[in-house]
């Protein structure tokens, strides 16, 4: 049975989904724009076996908001002062799970409390797709567009149907797609329910381009002692890490398993939630 906690940092409140204490610390880390509950899928079997704690960021979901920017390196920085206070400076081990922007804040954990955490998960994490390539790929108008429904008062089922009428554009063939005809009813009502919740101010450095500004990928990544588990999503079906990203990624990390998924978006633990979790608990399992 899981429970909302608050957690206090940096003089703001995090809030926070916890299970059952039946194992180590297991935190999951969501995407940008999203909340703990993108995670409710996995929950379950995960907490069978690990206490879990899904958090929800600074700016997102029921946390608090904040006047600092919300950099990569923000999110990162918060982070680390959380894990450096009870409950999570007691624990003895640390897993770390994170999908997207969660992804890259795990990665940076994981080097920085590399005597704490024993195995790191990080589904599909964007890297420069989010960075200095956001211009090339459809994403900047992605975001853009989202950017409109942040903080809307409007009804869930309302304020869906704004999005799904959200047009997208490739800056390469200028292909224009309408979310909807890419999203289903119920992902949209997600969507909408976790944009009403967020902070505008999110998408400011992501719009600008400044979104990993002071956050070295290489260096990250090259920091990471314990065994990692790289879930690698299809970049023709909407997944954010390339090819090149993910095989730097491998060669920089020391104890790396890589596991790439033909077909599959970069919302892995919602479209394939059954084979995700078999290669994620198998990974968790064997170290």
């Amino acid at each position: 049975m899981f429970h909302e906690q608050i957690f206090e940092v940096q003089g703001k409140s995090i809030n926070a989904a916890v299970g059952p204490n039946n194992g180590p610390a297991l935190l999951m880390l969501h995407g940008v724009t999203r909340r703990w509950q993108t995670f409710v899928p996995l929950l379950p079997a995960l907490s069978t076996r690990f206490e879990v704690f899904a958090f929800d960021y600074l700016g997102h979901g029921k946390s608090d908001r904040t006047h600092r920017s919300y950099r990569v390196i923000d999110y990162v920085e918060t982070m680390t002062e959380l894990l450096m206070h009870p409950p999570f400076s007691t624990q003895k081990k640390i897993y770390l799970y994170g999908h997207s922007l969660g992804s890259m804040i795990a990665a940076a954990l994981a080097g920085r409390f590399a005597q704490k955490v024993e195995a790191v998960v990080m589904e599909d994490p964007p890297f420069q797709t989010m960075g200095k390539r956001i211009e090339t790929t459809p994403l900047l108008s992605y975001f853009n567009g989202l950017s409109e429904f942040a903080g809307a008062s409007d009804a869930p089922t309302a304020l869906a149907k704004r999005i799904a009428d959200m047009r997208v554009i490739d800056p390469h063939s200028q292909q224009t797609t309408r979310l909807g005809d890419t999203r289903d009813a119920a992902s949209l009502l997600f969507t909408a329910k976790s944009l009403a919740q967020l902070d505008p101010r999110v998408f400011d450095s992501i719009l600008s381009g400044q979104w990993l500004d002071g956050f070295d990928v290489e260096s990250v990544l090259a920091a990471i002692q314990c065994p990692a588990l790289l879930l690698q999503a299809d970049w023709l079906a909407g997944g954010m890490l390339t090819n090149e990203d993910a095989q730097r990624a491998v060669t920089l990390m020391r104890q790396a398993s890589h596991i790439r998924m033909e077909g599959v978006g970069h919302l892995i633990h919602w479209l394939r939630t059954e084979q995700l979790l078999r290669y994620v608990q198998a990974f968790l399992e064997s170290v």
